[in-house]
């Protein structure tokens, strides 16, 4: 089994080799400039790797493009045996990338949600506080008790008397 490290190599020589070989070296013209390889992931034992890749275009080319990956797979596989140089060479399996669906799909949730964002402001624009403007509690300082440094002091005062007094006897 391979260590994670050689398998992440492998995955990037892949791709670039996929890359390149989509752009420069197939002539079929269900693969134009419109397929992106966005990743590639290689199992632990290095016999499998799948190759993500998303399509510019409508529903039409996407299906075009993944017949085009699949009739092209076996000279993309070759190119990827010469440039890695490894003993068995991973088969490729090709699969639309689905990372622009769900980007597309939370670009339309985040939108939702600026315009209910909007509504609300609209909304809360006249609107005043149900009671007071600040609602938490603040301590009142009652004018009726006596302090409690007038005590102290007259409690002082005395101590000191009775001191005072059982010295004296």
């Amino acid at each position: 089994m391979a260590d994670n490290a050689r398998a992440k190599r492998l995955a990037d020589l892949i791709r670039e080799v996929v890359a390149k070989k989509l752009q420069r070296g197939i002539k079929d013209p269900r693969l134009g400039s419109h397929v992106t390889i966005t990743d590639t992931r290689v199992t632990g034992d290095l016999r499998e790797a799948t190759v993500f890749y998303t399509v510019y275009g409508d529903d039409e080319q996407r299906a075009e493009a993944a017949a085009g990956l699949e009739s092209a797979k076996g000279v993309l596989r070759s190119a990827v045996g010469q440039a890695a140089g490894v003993k068995f060479t991973p088969t490729l399996t090709f699969v639309a990338d689905a990372l622009p669906d769900t980007a597309k799909t939370i670009e339309d949730l985040l939108d939702k949600a600026r315009a209910k964002d909007a509504e609300v402001r609209e909304v809360s624009a006249g609107a005043t506080f149900a009671g007071d403007a600040d609602p938490y509690k603040k301590p009142e300082e009652d004018e009726d008790e006596p302090d409690d440094e007038s005590d102290d002091e007259s409690d002082d005062e005395s101590d000191g008397d009775e001191t005072g007094g059982d010295a004296a006897k």
